[in-house]
């Protein structure tokens, strides 16, 4: 209520304004001598000052980086030095500060900005961050006092410690507090994962993968902008902008470095394969994509070499199958909800995998990849699925339920019953 209150009191002061704007005015619209208005410089300033950072941090220049620091505040230039040297290895091939709003009084100031940066040889375009930079004005020269994540937005990895680079023949990954040995060694996973998430997925894609492992599971969280409690038991995710035609903003894959940590060197591969399909897929993925087959293509293109039996990928699943309880429907997008009931969870992943591996083994794997793009052209899923189900595999939602339904029966080593269960 009080920011409600605060907009209708600028709203009537505005009104009150501009009546006395007409009225005191008049003779001089009238002569067409209207003085002009005059803007505040500060946001020009501002924009200067932003401008020097960006280039001190493309140039590797420290020092010009310190001399845009607030000078009053030891601790600030020590936090700023350390972040500065936090960030050295890691490659940038451009940095920039897209100035929005800059809310001034007096010698302070408050500015919304959008980073843009770019990771050399992995970006093909910029990738964005929201920040909020408190500045102020010393013997007439504006300084950064503080450079944060705008309200809801996620932090930065080089905010969170020194990073270390390593990178792979097809993948970069920036790492904060691990071990350097494990930190080659996922390099060296997430190059594997490249050819075969190619081999699955025809379409053409950057081919190559940037990982960022954060020091623990409250620094995913940071990174993700969300509680980190919902990520306990999940040992990587994906970020990135759907639906994106063209060069579009490349994806992280953000480790939950002790879920992820616990898992053998198949579980590494499969997880990091899963990820990279997510990456590859992501200009085909939109709004209109179920989670059944994102998740269910991510995986079909993680297991699909590795000669694991349905027993071994849907344990769940097929516990359900047996003991009478086989799903009636395709998992809803709520199926996938983190946080929940971690069975429920498998059970969706796993039944999202087998009718991937259904229409591959039925009607080819060109025609799963040819229905994942169709799908991925709707605006909602409500008609999309549906046309792309007619189109591609000239069959309907219902009888491909019903044949997916009959499928979980034969793969998980039981009979489908006439009538359902």
């Amino acid at each position: 209520m009080a920011d409600h209150r605060r907009a209708g009191h600028a709203a009537a002061r505005a009104a009150t304004g501009l009546v006395l704007a007409v009225v005191l005015l008049a003779p001089a619209l009238l002569s067409g001598c209207a003085p002009p208005r005059v803007a505040d410089p500060a946001a020009d300033e501002v924009r200067r000052v932003l401008d020097a950072r960006a280039a001190a941090v493309l140039a590797r220049d420290e020092r010009a980086y310190l001399a845009g620091i607030e000078p009053g505040s030891a601790e600030l230039y020590s936090t700023e030095r350390r972040r500065f040297r936090d960030m050295a290895d890691v490659p940038f091939g451009s940095w920039e500060y897209r100035l929005g709003a800059v809310d001034r009084d007096g010698d302070r100031a408050v500015a919304g900005a959008e980073l843009r940066y770019r990771l050399s040889g992995y970006d093909s375009a910029p990738v964005t961050a929201e920040r909020e930079i408190s500045l102020e004005r010393h013997d007439g020269r504006w300084y950064v006092a503080d450079d944060r994540p705008a309200e809801g937005a996620a932090e930065l990895l080089w905010q969170q410690g020194e990073v270390e680079a390593v990178r792979g023949e097809r993948s970069l990954v920036l790492a904060v507090g691990q071990d350097p040995a494990r930190v080659r060694a996922l390099a060296r996973a997430a190059d594997r994962s490249v050819p075969a998430v190619t081999d699955a997925w025809p379409s053409p894609w950057a081919g190559r993968v940037v990982v960022l492992v954060p020091e623990t599971l409250e620094a995913m969280g940071e990174l993700l902008g969300a509680p980190a409690a919902g990520y306990g038991g999940i040992a990587a995710v994906t970020t990135g902008e759907t639906g994106v035609s063209g060069p579009g903003p490349a994806d992280r894959v953000i480790v939950n470095p002790a879920a992820y940590g616990a898992l053998g060197d198949f579980g590494k591969e499969v997880v990091l394969t899963h990820e990279t399909t997510h990456v590859a897929t992501r200009a085909y993925t939109s709004p209109a994509t179920p989670m059944w087959l994102s998740e269910g293509f991510a995986d079909w293109a993680a297991y699909r070499d590795t000669g694991r039996t349905a027993s071994q990928t849907a344990p769940e699943l097929q516990r359900a199958v047996r003991a009478g309880d086989a799903p009636a429907r395709l998992p809803d997008d709520e199926d996938f909800a983190f946080g929940g009931d971690a069975d429920r969870l498998a059970r969706a992943y796993e039944g999202g995998w087998l009718a991937c591996e259904l229409i591959a083994e039925r009607w080819g794997e060109r025609r799963l990849t040819d229905f994942y793009r169709a799908v991925g052209r709707g605006s909602e899923q409500t008609g999309a699925v549906e046309h792309a189900f007619a189109e591609v595999l000239e069959t309907t939602p219902a009888d491909f339920t019903a044949e997916w339904r009959a499928y979980l029966h034969e793969r998980l080593g039981t009979a489908a019953e006439p009538g359902g269960d």
